[in-house]
């Protein structure tokens, strides 16, 4: 069994990257979760992990002639295994992008759950190459009216290219009071369901500045415990390994959004 979920946002500042790290914490109780940071230009995910000081990332995978098995860059962590992402700008104009799809086939065969922190934006190759290779994407956003219409534009993308909704996830919910109303507007123009709606948390501050996710840094905290509903409301479903790694290999990638 193997699914991949790209964690996609219409623009920055969302979480994603936290909420990434936290759906795959709390999905690791139930199965073998895998992260991979995919922004392979604005990557951060290896702050997030304790991972700076690492001697090899995707970036080193996905370089012309790479001669590092992926194995290399993959580190278990909190539960999980981690791949992540260099953060050097030689390294991102070293990228292939089109090399994710063998590594993502690769990683692949050994996990129940493919988790991909992907770019904000969708203005690359790079950038979208994620969705395109995802089975589902869940969309994190922040609860007001101009991000649910950026969050649209990432689930218009990802139907042209076959990727399902596996739902939005609000992050950073400050005022409860306009919330529901929002939550009703996505429930009428978005797949999926509302996965959840995570408060606010200065623990969420206090674990990227500890390096370490948020779920291990405050496991108690509000923000925690809503991104651990959040995973229970996430169906995983099953699929054959093989053929998942076949649709990697053979994805189409795509040169413009």
């Amino acid at each position: 069994m193997v699914e991949a979920f790209a964690v996609a946002s219409g623009k920055g500042g969302t979480g994603k990257t936290t909420a990434t790290l936290a759906l795959g914490m709390a999905l690791a109780d139930e199965h073998d979760v895998t992260v991979v940071d995919a922004d392979t230009g604005m990557a951060n995910l290896l702050f997030h992990a304790g991972l700076a000081d690492v001697d090899t990332t995707l970036h080193e995978l996905l370089v012309e002639d790479a001669d590092r098995p992926v194995e290399a860059a993959v580190y278990e962590r909190h539960g999980l295994r981690v791949v992540p992402c260099g953060t050097s700008l030689a390294g991102f104009e070293a990228a292939d992008p089109a090399r994710l799809r063998e590594v993502v086939a690769t990683l692949a065969a050994d996990t129940d759950v493919l988790l991909l922190d992907s770019p904000a934006a969708l203005g690359s190759k790079s950038a979208v190459l994620p969705v395109v290779l995802a089975d589902r994407t869940i969309t994190v956003l922040h609860p007001t009216i101009p991000a649910l219409s950026d969050g649209l534009k990432v689930q218009e993308y990802a139907r042209s290219y076959g990727t399902d909704s596996a739902g939005v996830l609000f992050n950073r919910v400050r005022d409860d009071s306009r919330i529901d109303a929002i939550a009703d507007r996505t429930r009428e123009y978005f797949d999926g369901p509302v996965l959840g709606q995570v408060p606010e948390c200065r623990s969420a501050d206090a674990a990227r500045s500890a390096g370490e996710p948020l779920l291990a840094h405050a496991p108690e905290s509000p923000a925690a415990q809503a991104f651990r509903a959040a995973a229970e409301s996430l169906t995983v479903r099953d699929g054959e390994s093989g053929a998942v790694a076949d649709r990697f290999r053979s994805a189409v990638v795509p040169e413009q959004p």
